[in-house]
């Protein structure tokens, strides 16, 4: 069921409500949907009423009295009398004549399109029912607009329309989750890219050191993750450590230290020294000869 059917299928039970939805559908209800259409018909509009819509949509002067009921049921309205029940079946017949729901693109988006005149109104109106919204003019129009999901969900819920809420919220779940999926993904991926890309540099330096016969000189420790890491090149660091009964931080280092001999000829070259530090020769300064001691006093 759309949601349009399923609003229209709402029978408001109190007068007041019903008075106050024929008023939000107002002279603009679509006579072409089947729905509205029959809304309209058991609101106490009649066929002959439907029929009006046409000429009240443009100013026209409906002689009878079913088409002038149409034109002046929305100027009849008194929102700030009427009780909350009441303003929610006017925005319901608001919305079935005048609104629209898009869920393209994972992104949710309800507007009126009203007059100029009314945007401004409506929107303060739906603020003061914690609905807050914004507006623009759009080719001579108001289009009072809600793009915040949650918002949207409030207000479908309150005017009833409770199978197009769960269709909502079904959408932003899998929105949400579509997005946690994906920055899983990308990190997954981006590990994996960087695992790969360290197991290829650390295979060439096994295969390096070992033509060259270094590989053998190397602690015994080290010569077990080479081989190690040549047998499981996908394997982790975790993996091998745990293969090895060793500890990562231990795997680590010795991988480590592969790479950086086979970059430089011994563990030493590449490795900041410090330069001698220069010894400035003491300056000694020369002895004034002391003066011979002079006779002793009785």
């Amino acid at each position: 069921m759309t949601l349009r059917a399923e609003l229209a299928a709402i029978d408001p039970s109190r007068p007041c409500d019903r008075l106050a939805e024929a008023a939000g559908l107002g002279s603009a209800a679509p006579a072409r949907e089947g729905p509205v259409t029959r809304l309209a018909l058991r609101l106490g509009r009649g066929r002959r009423g439907v029929a009006a819509v046409a000429a009240a949509e443009d100013g026209a002067a409906a002689g009878d009295s079913i088409g002038s009921e149409w034109a002046t049921a929305r100027r009849d309205f008194d929102w700030d009398r009427s009780a909350e029940h009441c303003q929610l079946a006017y925005l319901r017949g608001l919305f079935l004549a005048r609104g629209s729901l898009s869920l393209a693109g994972g992104r949710t988006h309800l507007e009126f399109v009203v007059g100029v005149e009314e945007a401004e109104p409506l929107t303060a109106r739906l603020a003061a029912m914690s609905l807050p919204a914004s507006w623009r003019i759009r080719r001579g129009r108001g289009v009072v607009t809600w793009k915040n999901g949650d918002t949207i969900g409030l207000f479908l819920r309150r005017i009833g329309a409770g199978g197009a809420l769960l269709e909502v919220e079904a959408r932003q779940v899998s929105r949400a989750l579509r997005g946690d999926l994906n920055r899983v993904l990308n990190a997954e991926s981006a590990n994996l890219q960087r695992a790969v890309g360290a197991a290829g540099r650390q295979i060439a330096a096994i295969d390096e050191l070992e033509v060259d016969g270094r590989l053998a000189e190397q602690p015994y420790a080290v010569r077990l993750v080479a081989d190690a890491r040549r047998t499981t090149p996908e394997a982790t660091l975790g993996e091998l450590a745990e293969r090895l009964g060793l500890h990562r931080s231990a795997v680590q280092r010795a991988l480590e230290r592969v790479e950086r001999l086979a970059l430089h000829a011994d563990e030493g070259v590449g490795r900041r020294r410090q330069p001698p530090r220069s010894v400035r020769p003491r300056s000694v300064r020369p002895r004034s000869p002391r003066p011979p001691a002079g006779p002793a006093l009785a």
